[in-house]
């Protein structure tokens, strides 16, 4: 408010200036003499005037700024709520990893980046029985744990989603075949060394089973998916805690 009063006074007084000098020229040429009157006329006029006027631009000018400014922020918070519930309904709420339909898209995705790259498709070994004779709480902190198994298991960059009850799909990005055998059995073995102790002390065996495939060129995602849950289908009927990967897609599908 001060800096409106200040600039809409420095306005006024110049217009002041400018009218008294016009009068001292104007009316004496003219053949008017310069009286009281226009003295006072010429002085409080634009004064008056002139304050006021710039006065009101000023605040005008003012608030139109201090809204610009709050319409920024208000734009700038809504937008990053926006990526907040964006993120969320991409994530699956228990583990926080990639719900199914956003694993989905960003292996779509990915894959039209680059063919290079393997899926992997982890399952937990008879967790029916865990949920059955120790409660569906004590499966989900199981889950949990083996979340975290898998999550250390990848590199960097990876992308994790849980794509099922208890299945989750990694799409290990620009591996190789021997890179992705390494990360399957990295991740088996994670999961293999949980000591899960619910009730008791008593420890119940955590395994996963884990079939996967290379991509290959001109393989869209239904295509690998068919051919990494046909060896999760062998890994499962070889005995289970197993890893099994290929790169032929035609002979799993």
């Amino acid at each position: 408010m001060n800096s409106i009063i200040l600039k809409a006074a420095a306005i006024a007084f110049a217009s002041v200036a400018a009218s008294l000098l016009l009068t001292l020229i104007i009316v004496p040429a003219m053949g008017f003499p310069v009286t009281r009157t226009i003295w006072l006329t010429s002085t409080l006029c634009p004064l008056v005037l002139a304050w006021t006027a710039c006065a009101g631009t000023f605040w005008q000018s003012d608030r139109l700024k201090n809204a610009h400014r709050e319409l920024a922020r208000a734009h700038a918070q809504l937008a990053a709520a926006h990526r907040r519930l964006a993120e969320k309904a991409s994530r699956d709420d228990m583990t926080g990893m990639l719900n199914r339909e956003s694993f989905f898209a960003a292996l779509d995705g990915s894959r039209r980046k680059s063919d290079r790259g393997a899926l992997l498709i982890i399952d937990a070994d008879h967790f029916k029985t865990i949920n059955d004779n120790f409660g569906h709480l004590t499966g989900d902190d199981a889950l949990l744990l083996i979340a975290s198994a898998i999550e250390r298991g990848v590199r960097g960059g990876d992308v994790l989603g849980r794509i099922g009850g208890e299945e989750f799909g990694a799409f290990l990005t620009g591996a190789t075949e021997e890179e992705a055998k390494r990360v399957a059995e990295r991740i088996r073995r994670e999961v293999e060394l949980i000591r899960f102790r619910p009730v008791d002390e008593r420890t119940i065996p955590l395994t996963v089973s884990i079939g996967g495939t290379v991509c290959g060129e001109d393989v869209n995602v239904s295509e690998l998916m068919r051919a990494a849950d046909r060896r999760l289908y062998q890994a499962k009927h070889a005995g289970r805690n197993l890893t099994i990967l290929g790169t032929d897609i035609s002979a799993a599908a």
